[in-house]
């Protein structure tokens, strides 16, 4: 854990929880991409740099998580890096608060308000084709999170961010958080025909051929899909989560009940979009039924 793989001449990246990207800018300079999940991660990140001699200009954020930014502020106020994060993903790097707020749809209680929710603030910039390093590139990957960017590297890498997750984390957790089902279906099935000499998703295995695993995290989403369309039978959300839960095996604790409840409702966006189910009201509550339900009746 912690150690830096080499890809290529100028592109490594730390092995850790989150993976974090290293392209080498010059001879002695380089940037980061992401920084992990909170300043002990920053520390590391930094020693390895240090040890290798090489000084960090930048952070290049894929998407504003705190698993994903956490480090950012003690990388920066330690080397004075600049931090770049795109869209409402620099919004949200900027303003931590905003992760554990579009969680809960409110002003988050304190159990939501640590640091695997809530990063500490940085000095972000937004982030342009400009701000690259020259040669590499961005690639919009959005579902996840709103804005989540991907980088490719002049050398053929591209680093992938959480817009795919590893075999062994669905069969762990079951449901991985999405924001919206079905731009994260599309950018899969982007990824499935992007070029490049090696994939390094966040939270799975560096390789040479990412295909399989869209395909596996494609079958996987859709299969959620179609188990929280069979928990919508004249149901309130509260009793759909309740299910959702119990299918696959989900204790709900203050966290797990902010996270897979606001993917269960980013299902239901989805489902209701394809026009899959349906909601309603009635005596003051919003039921969800399946729209097939209504020819049973």
């Amino acid at each position: 854990m912690y150690e830096l793989v080499k890809l290529s001449d100028r592109d490594y990246y730390i092995d850790c929880p989150s993976k974090i990207g290293v392209h080498k800018t010059g001879r002695a300079e380089c940037v980061v991409i992401d920084s992990g999940n909170h300043s002990q991660t920053g520390k590391k990140v930094l020693r390895i740099l240090e040890e290798e001699g090489w000084l960090l200009k930048a952070v290049y954020v894929t998407h504003a998580h705190a698993d994903h930014i956490g480090g950012c502020r003690f990388l920066q106020m330690r080397t004075g890096c600049r931090v770049f994060a795109r869209g409402i993903e620099h919004s949200f790097t900027s303003h931590p608060i905003l992760e554990p707020t579009s969680l809960w749809g409110a002003c988050p209680p304190t159990e939501l308000r640590h640091r695997f929710m809530m990063a500490e603030e940085c000095d972000a910039e937004p982030l342009s084709a400009e701000c690259l390093p020259d040669g590499m590139k961005c690639v919009e990957l959005p579902g996840h999170s709103p804005d989540m960017t991907g980088y490719e590297t002049a050398d053929g890498n591209i680093f992938l961010g959480d817009c795919l997750l590893a075999k062994e984390t669905y069969e762990k957790y079951g449901i991985g958080y999405i924001w919206d089902v079905g731009e994260t279906l599309a950018t899969l099935e982007k990824v499935k025909e992007l070029k490049g000499k090696t994939f390094i998703p966040s939270h799975s295995e560096a390789t040479d051929d990412i295909a399989p695993l869209a395909d596996f995290n494609i079958a996987s989403i859709r299969g959620i899909a179609e188990e929280v369309e069979k928990c919508c039978a004249n149901s309130a959300f509260d009793y759909i989560l309740r299910d959702v839960s119990k299918r696959f095996g989900i204790t709900l604790n203050d966290e797990q009940h902010a996270l897979i409840g606001s993917t269960v409702r980013s299902y239901l966006s989805y489902l209701r979009n394809e026009g899959r189910v349906e909601a309603y009201f009635d005596d003051g509550l919003m039921l969800w039924r399946r729209k097939d339900s209504l020819n049973d009746r």
